[in-house]
């Protein structure tokens, strides 16, 4: 699955090399809007694991190491447009700075360093979602500042 869904977020199957190169693909490694460690626990087999993450147009990657290169594979990658919401989770897990993002078929759960670099993820995930959220669209969003005839 985490390889099906690596291709959907980088837009190319086999015909392209380069996946920036079919416009498709994000460069994470280029000027991210938020980096930072968190621990994440494993899809699969519960354990936690320390992994380096970049939010970037609307995908949140993680890596094994904090040197994120063009080079670089991905561990992983959430399109937020598919999370509901993403909020403190300390009760849940009954651990300090943890936080959890749901999409409509899982919950995964982070933990942060400390307090602020939880509140500050909550804040840039939660404000990609609403971005990059299919439930509005350009054509929907209207700019009142630049609406014709007003001065």
């Amino acid at each position: 699955m985490a390889a099906s869904l690596w291709r959907a977020v980088m837009g190319t199957g086999a015909a392209s090399a380069d996946a920036d190169s079919a416009g498709g693909g994000v460069e994470f490694w280029r000027v991210p809007e938020r980096v930072g460690w968190l621990t994440k626990q494993g899809e699969y087999i519960k354990t936690w694991r320390r992994r380096w993450f970049v939010l970037k147009q609307g995908r949140l990657f993680w890596f094994k190491d904090s040197t994120v290169t063009r080079a670089s594979v991905p561990r992983g990658v959430i399109p937020v447009a598919s999370c509901l919401t993403v909020k403190g989770a300390e009760d849940v897990l009954n651990r300090p700075y943890a936080f959890e993002l749901s999409t409509p078929r899982e919950t995964m759960y982070f933990i942060a360093d400390t307090e602020k670099e939880k509140e500050e993820w909550i804040n840039y995930i939660g404000r990609s979602i609403v971005q990059h959220s299919r439930s509005v669209t350009d054509a929907e969003v209207v700019d009142y500042d630049s609406r014709p005839g007003e001065k």
